[in-house]
């Protein structure tokens, strides 16, 4: 017997890759259970499902920064924060944090079949009594139209959020005239794609070709050291509140044009903000 969960959760990651180095990811989690029905007829309640893989997911591998220590230029060790990442290619990066704020995975490259793999293993482990197995599918959410996927922390956040290298996956859709501008979302998600998002009060050094952010969360130290081409630089928090705020303000002022901007984090949630350029010129 088998029981089945469609869109039970969402994990936001970040993973590094050899070919195109820090990437943000959103998942959609599936899960299907197998094993035999108990005396109230039932393999496994409905009610208890969710909690208990979301629960396992949140304190496990979610808001991690996933590192395959095996793949070329990947490096791992202690260091006074915790846990120190660098590596040398496709660029020089390196990252310090908790051990918490990693997922560390003795493998040549991050793949979706091998991580839904491993997390099924974890579950399968702490099953209960009358389920013999958990298989999670891990999916991209299908996206018609511009997405892009970015990295970020938010040192303020009392959650897992104030990791300082974890990512989404996000829609981005962009109004003027009261009409959706793909054009402008296809340039905009091009260019974001790929990127690390920080605080300007969060930029502890900076020389003529790499950044650092650094910062004190509740959970402990973070620091991350990139390419500045590969940084962009918020007024403040990069929140998805911020980010659609300072994404509204960039386009319209590029463009001359009362901005709507719809801005995603992760999957099914976000933030709508707008600017209109006219109303700047006459503050």
């Amino acid at each position: 017997m088998s029981l089945f969960v469609k869109q039970l959760t969402h994990i936001d990651v970040s993973l590094w890759c050899s070919q195109r180095g820090l990437v943000g990811c959103s998942w959609q989690v599936d899960a299907v259970l197998d094993g035999e029905l108990g005396e109230d007829g039932m393999l496994f309640d409905f009610g208890e499902v969710k909690p208990w893989i979301k629960r396992t997911l949140d304190s496990g591998l979610d808001h991690t920064l996933l590192v395959p220590t095996q793949a070329p230029g990947v490096t791992v060790t202690e260091c006074p924060e915790g846990v120190c990442v660098r590596t040398t290619i496709p660029y020089p990066m390196e990252v310090r944090g908790p051990k918490e704020a990693f997922s560390l995975l003795p493998w040549h490259a991050i793949e979706l079949d091998s991580v839904a793999e491993h997390l099924s293993q974890q579950l399968t482990e702490q099953r209960p009594e009358n389920v013999h197995q958990v298989t999670l599918t891990l999916s991209d959410e299908a996206i018609d139209g511009a997405a892009y996927g970015y990295t970020h922390g938010l040192k303020r956040h009392l959650g897992n959020c104030q990791r300082i290298a974890h990512g989404h996956r996000s829609r981005l859709y962009i109004w003027q005239h009261n009409e959706r501008q793909p054009q402008l979302e296809q340039q905009w998600a091009a260019w974001l794609d790929n990127r690390y998002l920080l605080e300007q009060a969060d930029i502890t050094a900076r020389d003529s070709d790499t950044l650092t952010c650094s910062y004190r969360a509740a959970q402990g130290d973070f620091s991350i050291t990139l390419p500045q081409t590969l940084c962009t630089v918020l007024p403040g928090p990069t929140t998805v509140e911020n980010i659609a705020a300072w994404l509204a303000k960039e386009v319209a002022t590029q463009s001359g044009v009362t901005t709507r901007i719809q801005a995603f984090e992760g999957i099914n949630k976000g933030a709508i903000a707008v600017f209109s350029p006219s109303v700047a010129l006459n503050a």
